[in-house]
């Protein structure tokens, strides 16, 4: 299948699975998982596509497991904006982690923190590559910021870590972000 192809559909997964799901018609259960059938169904794709897209997802957005009634499932493994329960588990982070982001924001960030807006949480990257894609996102001049992330966690504050390798925290104040 074609890149931009393999893109769009990735879109329009993630837009489901972590969004909007009622948009197309399906329903996440209380930890985000959908029948693999049902989300095929409602997106029109085949089961070929949707594996493509979840091997070759550079980020690993989603995760396929079969539930203990034998169903295959697929979830998006963290960013949603609709209630889910990930069951993730408090981690000791490293004493680093890091955040892309636009140039235009660097001010707002500095004076409040990272906030975690309408997601669930403040998303963090293991390392400076995989924070420069992410923060390319949003186009124009990219910022990667580091977190002090293991002084944050002796400050009390809790990290958690999900399937694919983001780091997640509830907020990150200032005084814990170099520019």
């Amino acid at each position: 299948m074609e890149y931009a192809q393999l893109v769009k559909i990735s879109k329009r997964m993630s837009k489901a699975l972590r969004h909007d799901p009622a948009r197309i018609g399906i329903t996440l259960d209380a930890a985000g998982w959908v029948p693999v059938a049902e989300l095929l169904a409602a997106l029109g794709i085949d089961r070929a596509a949707l594996d493509e897209v979840v091997a070759g997802n550079d980020k690993q957005r989603f995760a396929v497991a079969v539930g203990e009634d034998g169903v295959e499932r697929i979830r998006a493994n963290q960013g949603h904006s609709v209630p889910v329960e990930l069951g993730l588990e408090p981690a000791d982070p490293p004493e680093l982690l890091f955040h892309g982001t636009s140039a235009g924001s660097l001010a707002s960030i500095q004076a409040t923190g990272l906030n975690k807006g309408g997601r669930h949480h403040v998303h963090l990257s293991p390392d400076t590559g995989t924070a420069r894609r992410v923060g390319a996102r949003r186009g124009g001049a990219i910022v990667i910021l580091t977190v002090l992330a293991g002084e944050m966690s002796r400050a009390g504050h809790a990290f958690y870590r999900s399937d694919n390798g983001v780091w997640l925290a509830d907020e990150v104040p200032p005084q814990f972000i170099r520019a």
